[in-house]
C-alpha cells in the first residue's frame, strides 16, 4: 500500500485506501454512549456514581505517523495502521479501584463489543509507576452500504490515578534526559502513595456502608 489518506468528509484526494476519520469519531461516540449506560446501570444498583467522568479522542494524522515510525514501520501505511490499536480512544475515570473492574466486566458483556486484549496496569504497573486498565476492543460502525469493525482503546482508572498520570505527562514533557530520570524516580514513589490512597478509600467506603 503506497498511499494512505487520512480523509475526512468533504475532502478529495487519490489513494488506494481511504481511512475515514469520521468512522473513528463514530467509534468514540459509541463507546462513550456505552459507558454512559453502564454508569447509569451500576450507579442505580450501588446507590452511588461509579464513573466520575469520560472523555474520548481520535489521534491526529501526525500522531499516527509518529507511532508508526516508533513501532518500526517507517510510515503509516495499511500494515502499520492494523497494528495501531489506539487511533480511537476513550477514558473513564472511576470513583474506586474495584469500580474499574466492574466497568470492564460490564463492557465485556456487550455482545457487539469484542475485547481483543487486556492490559492490566493496576495489578502490574508499568516501570514508571503508571496504573490503569486498558482494553483493546473492536466494535461495528454502521454506514450506508454496510458496517466496519473498528479497533479502539478504552482506559479505565481512578481519579487518583488520573491525577498522577496527568502530572506525570506535564512534569516529564520536554525535559532533558537527566531531569526526566530524576523526576521519574520521584513520581514512581508517588504512584505507590496513590495506590495506597485508593486502597484506603475503598476501605473507608466499605466501613461507611456497613454502618
Amino acid at each position: 500500500m503506497n498511499n494512505v489518506i487520512w480523509k475526512t468528509p468533504g475532502q478529495t484526494g487519490t489513494g488506494t485506501t481511504y481511512y475515514f476519520k469520521a468512522k473513528y469519531e463514530c467509534a468514540v461516540r459509541i463507546l462513550l454512549a456505552k459507558l454512559e449506560v453502564i454508569n447509569a446501570e451500576l450507579s442505580i444498583g450501588l446507590g452511588r456514581r461509579v464513573i466520575s467522568s469520560t472523555s474520548g479522542r481520535v489521534k491526529t494524522w501526525e500522531s499516527i505517523q509518529a507511532k508508526a515510525v516508533k513501532k518500526g514501520y517507517g510510515k503509516a501505511d495499511e500494515k502499520a495502521l492494523e497494528h495501531i490499536c489506539d487511533i480511537a480512544g476513550v477514558r473513564a475515570v472511576c470513583a474506586f479501584m474495584d469500580d474499574v473492574y466492574l466497568v470492564a466486566n460490564a463492557l465485556k458483556a456487550h455482545h457487539d463489543l469484542r475485547v481483543i486484549k487486556v492490559k492490566d496496569y493496576l495489578k502490574y504497573p508499568k516501570s514508571s509507576g503508571y496504573r490503569s486498565l486498558h482494553l483493546i476492543v473492536e466494535l461495528p460502525v454502521y454506514y450506508q452500504g454496510g458496517a466496519e469493525w473498528m479497533r479502539a482503546e478504552i482506559q479505565l482508572r481512578t481519579s487518583a490515578m488520573d491525577f498522577w498520570a496527568n502530572l506525570d505527562h506535564q512534569l516529564r514533557y520536554k525535559r532533558g534526559k537527566q531531569e526526566a530520570v530524576l523526576i521519574g524516580e520521584e513520581l514512581k514513589e508517588y504512584s505507590a502513595v496513590v495506590a495506597g490512597l485508593d486502597e484506603k478509600m475503598m476501605e473507608l467506603r466499605d466501613r461507611i456502608a456497613a454502618i
